[in-house]
């Protein structure tokens, strides 16, 4: 599980490397466009997902900052690796 997680991880990463790279230098024609869409949208869930764990966990756990960055970045797979880490066995 913890190999699946550093993999799913490493492609987000890769996901958030080319829309980065696309506000940096745009894509020509309409994929600039749609990936800044993308990158709007996964920017406001991961934002989402950051806010109510932390709402609902906040006060039950102690995460560190870069945890809470995390999840801003990874998403889902580092809400997986941190309730991996505090909350089973």
């Amino acid at each position: 599980m913890k190999a699946l997680i550093f993999l799913a991880k490493a492609a987000i990463g890769f996901v958030w490397l080319v829309l980065i790279a696309n506000i940096v230098s745009p894509f020509p024609g309409v994929a600039a466009m749609a990936l800044y869409i993308m990158t709007a949208f996964l920017f406001c869930m991961h934002g989402l997902q950051m806010l109510i764990f932390i709402g609902a966990f906040g006060d039950k756990i102690t995460m560190t900052r870069w945890e809470k960055w995390s999840i801003l970045i990874f998403g889902i797979f580092a809400l997986l690796d941190i309730r991996r880490k505090y909350m089973v066995g």
